[in-house]
């Protein structure tokens, strides 16, 4: 690998949680140019969290060109990637501390970040593409058992579908969070059930009481081979859409949802979704997806020294 004889500036933070250690993990790589795909690849193997991203001159006019790796693979859009990124463009510097909104190009296009102050801090709010509803996944008992679940632990009259705002998931309702705790990810059994479906990551999930979740995702079984994620923004704007659309949510022209997600892996996490309907339509207007950053490590990546 040809690479400049220099080191990066690293920034790790941690994303969807008020406190440090918890939520999930990124490191992010400052003024990245220069370095090829192949070597951001393997950085991202050796930083071994769900997401490295590597941050680039914008070329479309908007704050910077942000590329997202997971250890085995590119990603062309992710959310706590987005909202990490963003917090340390404002923390370095990049933008100014005082700035209300953001862009960030990625692989799907130009992604807008809020920010939101608060007395204790700010919440970051990213922007979603629009939602689109797939093919409803007919195995249902088998997918439960690919879980390590029953048939009956799945929530009833809910279908398993898959959803995208950029990234696809397929998501499974269940009766309560006892089944989410009970649930295990297993690449072999969900590869073989989801196989002619494109191998979408798993996102399941429980209804606490009319605008909180409890959450987990699964993706073993497809190209990015994360065995659990402790929070996954890009899945949780949909995740808001299909609550609504099923019920589990109550619809109203605003919704406010909390969807705890990593607790079981011991990395609590608190993903934010604002929902916006306009009257009589099934699919929202508008999504967002929110939550706090904090910093955990500041280093110097050293490449070809």
């Amino acid at each position: 690998m040809t690479v400049p004889n220099s080191g990066y500036r690293l920034r790790t933070v941690d994303v969807f949680t008020d406190r440090v250690l918890a939520g999930n993990p990124l490191a992010v790589v400052l003024d990245a140019k220069g370095l090829s795909t192949e070597t951001m690849q393997a950085v991202a193997r050796e930083m071994n969290l769900s997401e490295t991203t590597f941050v680039l001159p914008a070329e479309q006019g908007g704050t910077a060109r942000v590329r997202i790796f997971t250890p085995h693979t590119e990603l062309a859009f992710a959310g706590h990637p987005t909202i990490g990124t963003a917090w340390v463009l404002l923390d370095e510097g990049v933008v100014s501390p005082a700035a209300t909104a953001l862009t960030l190009e990625e692989g799907i296009g130009p992604v807008p970040v809020r920010v939101e102050r608060t007395e204790t801090g700010s919440v970051l709010w990213m922007t979603h593409p629009a939602v689109r509803f797939g093919e409803v996944v007919k195995e249902r008992a088998q997918l439960a058992a690919a879980l390590g679940l029953a048939e009956s632990d799945l929530a009833s009259g809910v279908p398993i579908q898959i959803a995208s705002t950029g990234l696809a998931f397929v998501y499974v309702a269940l009766g309560d969070s006892r089944a989410v705790d009970a649930a295990t990810s297993s690449g072999e059994r969900l590869g073989n059930v989801l196989s002619g479906y494109g191998l979408p990551p798993v996102f399941l999930f429980a209804r606490r009481n009319d605008h909180r979740l409890y959450s987990r995702m699964f993706g073993p079984h497809g190209s990015t081979a994360i065995v659990e994620d402790p929070a996954t923004g890009s899945a949780s704007g949909p995740l808001g859409a299909f609550a609504v659309r099923y019920r589990l949510v109550p619809r109203s022209a605003s919704v406010d949802i909390v969807s705890e997600q990593g607790t079981k892996m011991g990395r609590q996490s608190f993903v934010h979704i604002k929902l916006a309907y306009a009257d009589g339509d099934e699919i929202p207007t508008s999504i967002e997806v929110g939550g706090s950053v904090v910093p955990a490590l500041t280093g110097r990546l050293s490449i070809g020294q």
